[in-house]
């Protein structure tokens, strides 16, 4: 029966606005209402979740020490933020052991707490005298100490239903751009320029007469280079048109209605007058 505090195994209460959660709370005697300490902690069943002790911080009244106060012993105002003992003495205080750490808390560490509160529980009437075994113990043989008095200390949970608006991203589809080839016959046209010699031959229309130097050589030649364009054709891949993708958001409110439920009070007094408190 291992125990824990109660932010351990409740790590998401809020201390604020839980009704059960004592912590802060003035401790008091019932008998002479002398204020011992206030609720530091509160230790938990592991099992089952039940509140077990409440770490009562004694303050001035036993200076410097802590103690185990089993929850079956006490009674709560919430109102006031205060609870009372049935039956605590300053005496049974300085008996108990000091609680400083909850490893050191087994069944003999329970037991020393628990026989000094044994007597205050059977003067209560509630307690029997039983003998109890460390293998086959159970808080609940022995509810004067551990069971919480439902009569003084009842809540009333109400609850309702609200709408909550969440978003879930997911892929509404998908958008490919690629390219691919055509082919076309293209036509250009590049003038060519081609030489070609013409040879003329006329007759003079006067005769030189005599004997001129270059007469009769034979083996005299004349030369004339003759040049053609030819085309020269080819291709070379160049930027037709630039593509850019992106995307844009629209945005856009979708509105649901649901029907939702809530919890009301049904206050039945029988003709008795109450006090009706909000929080």
């Amino acid at each position: 029966m291992a125990l824990v505090k109660i932010d351990d195994f409740y790590p998401e209460h809020r201390e604020d606005n839980d009704a059960s959660n004592f912590k802060n709370f003035s401790v008091y005697t019932d008998s002479d209402d002398k204020k011992v300490g206030s609720v530091a902690d509160i230790l938990v069943d592991e099992s089952t979740g039940s509140f077990r002790y409440l770490v009562v911080d004694t303050g001035f009244w036993v200076f410097g020490k802590k103690i185990l106060l089993p929850v079956g012993l006490i009674n709560v105002d919430y109102d006031d933020k205060e609870i009372s003992v049935r039956g605590l003495t300053k005496q049974q205080v300085e008996n108990l052991p000091n609680f400083d750490d909850l490893e050191k808390v087994d069944y003999d560490y329970e037991e020393q707490v628990r026989n000094i509160y044994r007597p205050t529980a059977a003067r209560s009437g509630t307690a029997q005298d039983t003998t109890y075994d460390r293998d086959s113990y159970n808080y609940s043989l022995e509810p004067s100490l551990y069971d919480i008095d439902e009569q003084s200390n009842q809540n009333l949970k109400l609850y309702e239903e609200r709408l909550v608006a969440n978003k879930q991203r997911h892929k509404a589809g998908e958008v490919s751009i690629g390219k691919h080839i055509e082919t076309e016959n293209a036509r250009v046209a590049v003038p060519v320029e081609k030489e070609r010699v013409v040879i003329e031959r006329t007759n003079p229309t006067s005769a030189t007469s005599g004997n001129p130097g270059d007469a009769f050589r034979e083996g005299e030649v004349a030369r004339m280079e003759i040049y053609e364009e030819t085309p020269d054709i080819r291709k070379e891949a160049v930027v037709r048109e630039e593509v850019r993708v992106k995307k844009v958001v629209d945005r856009d409110t979708v509105e649901a209605q649901e029907k939702v439920r809530r919890e009301e009070l049904d206050i039945d007094t029988d003709g008795r007058p109450i006090e009706n408190k909000s929080f």
